[in-house]
């Protein structure tokens, strides 16, 4: 388990973080968002004790890390694995020897380093290019020994930071799947710092937007995605092109408000009791399932006009619409 409190960290007078707290608890996935310079880095940095906060809390399975220093520290730190952006490994050494360094460094036995390095990279998909330089490896199975390191030491908590950056679509998903295989399987503790939306929907249980050094807004990610008023939200939805209106009438942009939406809910506008002679033209639609919820919005033009009963028909069925701008402001 993670815990920060009150965070803050200063450079002169420039304060980075502002007041941060946050937690991750045991075999939770957070990931923290934001964009460039909003302080993700500086977090990552402080969280690992790289960098020593100026003021604040920062507690692993317990430990106070602003009360160590020295071996106490270290060991206090061997409890939080790091994968960085790019896994950066020493060439001259092979898969195995790689991942084994943590142990190399703490002095292990040859013969029990051997079966915990053959360990990790079975758990990373790796055993057959446990012999393999980093020159051989592709960009994913580099992140893989990365992964693997992280773990030599048996950590309870993984701070990853832009562990998916760079890498393509295929490539991010094996990683996020292996994450979430072993969350489950050595129940850990994530961070993960990103700027990738989908790796946010994909994999994680809850998310915070750090904005200006101080967490905006928070909390799991089903709820975020059905609060109306969340501008996150909006942000962790993609986005789809939005078609010309046709013809003139009103945009309102309607969102999912419920866990309970039925699939039908847009067909069934053209039979509901006053609704029959409204044209409903969809501009655009992001919807699908996460965690089996379905969540989305959708931007729809209505002509003439929406009556009363057009709200009332989607508030029933847990939608929520606001009125967007008019159509000739969207087709210019």
């Amino acid at each position: 388990m993670i815990e920060v409190e009150n965070l803050t960290k200063r450079f002169g007078d420039n304060t980075v973080l502002d007041d941060i707290s946050l937690s991750v608890a045991e075999g939770e996935i957070l990931a923290v968002v934001g964009p460039s310079g909003a302080g993700k880095s500086t977090l990552s940095r402080c969280i690992s004790f790289l960098e020593r906060p100026t003021s604040g809390t920062i507690r692993a399975d317990g430990k106070d890390f602003s009360t160590l220093d020295g071996q106490g520290l270290l060991d206090a730190r061997r409890t939080i694995g790091t994968i960085f952006q790019a896994a950066p490994l020493l060439r001259r050494r092979t898969v195995a020897e790689n991942v084994g360094l943590p142990l190399e460094y703490l002095g292990a036995t040859k013969a029990s380093l051997t079966v915990r390095v053959d360990e990790l990279v079975r758990h990373v998909g790796l055993s057959e290019r446990r012999d393999y330089f980093p020159s051989q490896l592709s960009g994913g199975q580099k992140q893989r020994v990365g992964i693997a390191r992280a773990l030599a030491l048996a950590p309870s908590n993984l701070l990853a930071d832009e562990a998916t950056s760079g890498l393509d679509p295929a490539t991010t998903e094996s990683i996020l799947d292996l994450l979430k295989a072993l969350r489950d399987e050595l129940g850990l503790s994530i961070l993960l710092i990103t700027h990738e939306m989908d790796v946010v929907r994909r994999v994680a249980d809850s998310v915070a937007r750090l904005e200006g050094g101080r967490i905006i807004e928070s909390g799991p990610v089903n709820q975020v995605l059905l609060d109306p008023a969340s501008d996150l939200s909006l942000e962790l939805l993609p986005g789809q092109p939005t078609i010309t209106p046709s013809r003139n009438g009103e945009i309102w942009e309607v969102s999912y408000a419920s866990r309970d939406v039925h699939p039908t809910w847009l067909t069934g506008i053209a039979h509901a009791p006053g609704l029959d002679d409204l044209e409903v033209e969809v501009l655009s639609a992001s919807i699908e399932a996460i965690r089996g919820i379905p969540v989305g919005r959708a931007t729809l033009l209505v002509s003439p006009a929406a009556p009363p009963a057009f709200l009332r028909y989607l508030s029933d069925r847990g939608l929520h619409a606001k009125r967007a701008a008019p159509s000739k402001e969207l087709a210019a």
